[in-house]
């Protein structure tokens, strides 16, 4: 990503050129930077800093950002986050937690191909079952997944223990789909279920990073592109991009399937409507009885 500023400062309008020397003298310092500070610092305007992006070949800041950072080594505190120091003030910490979740959030629009959700929605959408697989945190993340199709009168079950998943994968059928939740995607118990599904002839859908062994296997991949070191600090922003994969899908399939999303929805609803307390001084039914 240096290397790519660098070569572009040739290309560069005077004053873009001052933004890109900006971002190559202080890049840690770049990527969470406001835009008026960067501008303020560069000595150009705020829109130089967009346009200057913009040639570079992104969006925005946000994307640029997220480039950026993927980019450049971090030291961070190990085990915690990989932009967060041992001195950083709470100040600190919520504006670098949540510009890192704003970038990369943003930035997904790059990564997410619409062939491969929409690939993945019709996949969805004829399955007799669904299941979803994930461990760690991303077995968190396919509890949630369930618990958003299930609402849609689908027959849908997550996992996220590896012998139950095996298991599991060896009664699935070609009628059937299993989504497979995997930062890493090298996870060797996922693989093996995923292996195990397709020689039953499951179709298998895959949020994951595309260069991964498990995007190999996978018939449809769904890109989740962080800039996350998994291996030395705890997945934050990874997490969220999957749940932001899996709330498309939610919509996608929600508008596929139609008025009978809609009517299992509000059957779903009203089954708990009469467990809350929805009025000033209104107790809950068990409470009345006491």
């Amino acid at each position: 990503m240096l290397s790519k500023i660098s070569e572009s400062l040739a290309e560069l309008s005077g004053a873009e050129r001052k933004v890109a020397e900006c971002a190559l003298a202080e890049p840690k310092w770049f990527v969470h930077a406001a835009v008026a500070d960067i501008a303020e610092k560069s000595a150009v305007s705020q829109p130089t800093v967009i346009r200057f992006c913009r040639s570079l070949g992104y969006k925005g800041l946000p994307e640029f950002k997220l480039a950026l950072s993927a980019s450049i080594g971090h030291e961070g505190m190990p085990y915690v986050h990989e932009e967060l120091n041992s001195d950083d003030d709470m100040g600190d910490v919520v504006e670098k937690v949540l510009g890192n979740t704003a970038a990369a959030i943003l930035g997904a629009r790059r990564f997410l191909s619409q062939t491969e959700l929409e690939n993945a929605i019709a996949m969805l959408t004829h399955a007799r079952r669904i299941e979803f697989y994930g461990t760690g945190n991303s077995g968190i993340v396919a509890q949630d997944a369930q618990h958003k199709f299930f609402r849609f009168g689908l027959s849908t079950v997550a996992y996220s223990d590896p012998h139950i998943q095996l298991m599991a994968a060896s009664v699935l059928t070609e009628q059937d789909v299993l989504v497979v939740i995997s930062n890493s995607g090298s996870s060797i118990e996922i693989l093996d279920a995923v292996s195990i599904a397709k020689e039953n002839g499951a179709a298998v859908i895959a949020i994951t990073r595309s260069d991964s062994a498990l995007a190999h296997l996978a018939d449809c991949i769904l890109n989740v592109a962080s800039p996350e070191n998994s291996e030395h600090y705890s997945p934050m922003v990874s997490r969220l991009l999957q749940l932001v994969v899996v709330d498309i899908l939610a919509i996608g399939l929600a508008l596929r399937l139609g008025e009978t999303a809609s009517l299992n929805l509000q059957k779903s609803k009203r089954s708990i409507y009469n467990k809350r307390i929805e009025h000033e001084g209104e107790v809950l039914e068990e409470t009345a009885q006491e």
